[in-house]
């Protein structure tokens, strides 16, 4: 999961009922408590998960590809192609599906990373980490961005709950002081296009991190299909939208 630091003028997107979500957005779900918060330590049972990921707002069939365009405020594009693999990797004793995450400019590589998800009873779809690196000319420059729960205090998050309720709120990663993202459900009836297509009844979610409280996303999840525009609000200028999606 790459932090994405991008914005966008709403209202070119959104319908009434978004923005009236964005307004009253403040009080959390009573589910929140069963969802990990902050820094919270999770204790998780592997028999709860599974690598069969069905998720209605982000199903993950091996063989799924979503290939998204991002645009800053340049007019700079670079193309992000996600890819679930047939792969698996063990994290804190659990299996997870291995998904691949390569994002180019010009042809090409920029980031090449592979996170790490998993889903549970409840079908609430969890982040384990990934393993990343950063491109410059072609050469590795960096792998600053990895990181696996489990290992130095690093924590679980949940990405997109099975379940979601407007006001609803999450950790989706926890590394102290390195990842410490976190989400909040403003609206589940938004109507989005994108080049792929036009969605309705989508997922609205608000992401925000308190390592840099001056950035702030907003994420479109369309039912059976997954992530289809990430907008930002603060933080940065730009936007990414799904251009093609394919499944098997």
């Amino acid at each position: 999961m790459r932090a994405k630091e991008i914005s966008m003028r709403i209202p070119m997107l959104l319908s009434t009922g978004a923005t009236i979500a964005l307004i009253a957005t403040g009080c959390g779900s009573d589910q929140s408590a069963a969802l990990p918060q902050g820094g919270e330590t999770v204790q998780l049972d592997p028999a709860d998960f599974t690598t069969e990921i069905d998720n209605r707002y982000w199903p993950m069939t091996p063989g799924t590809t979503w290939v998204y365009r991002e645009t800053d405020a340049e007019g700079n594009e670079q193309r992000v192609v996600v890819t679930v693999t047939d792969e698996t990797r063990e994290v804190m004793g659990i299996q997870t599906r291995v998904v691949h995450d390569l994002v180019t400019e010009g042809g090409e590589p920029i980031e090449d990373t592979y996170d790490w998800y998993a889903q549970d009873a409840d079908g609430n779809l969890w982040y384990f980490g990934e393993e990343t690196k950063e491109f410059e000319n072609g050469k590795v420059v960096s792998t600053e961005g990895s990181w696996e729960a489990g290992v130095d205090g690093a924590q679980p998050g949940i990405v997109v709950p099975g379940s979601p309720e407007v006001g609803m709120t999450y950790r989706q990663e926890y590394l102290a002081g390195e990842a410490e993202d976190g989400a909040a459900v403003l609206s589940l009836d938004e109507q989005v296009e994108a080049p792929q297509g036009s969605y309705q009844g989508v997922l609205m979610t608000k992401d925000l991190t308190p390592l840099h409280p001056e950035i702030l996303e907003y994420k479109f999840y369309a039912e059976g299909v997954g992530p289809v525009v990430v907008l930002g609000v603060s933080g940065g200028i730009g936007r990414e939208e799904l251009v093609e999606y394919t499944r098997p």
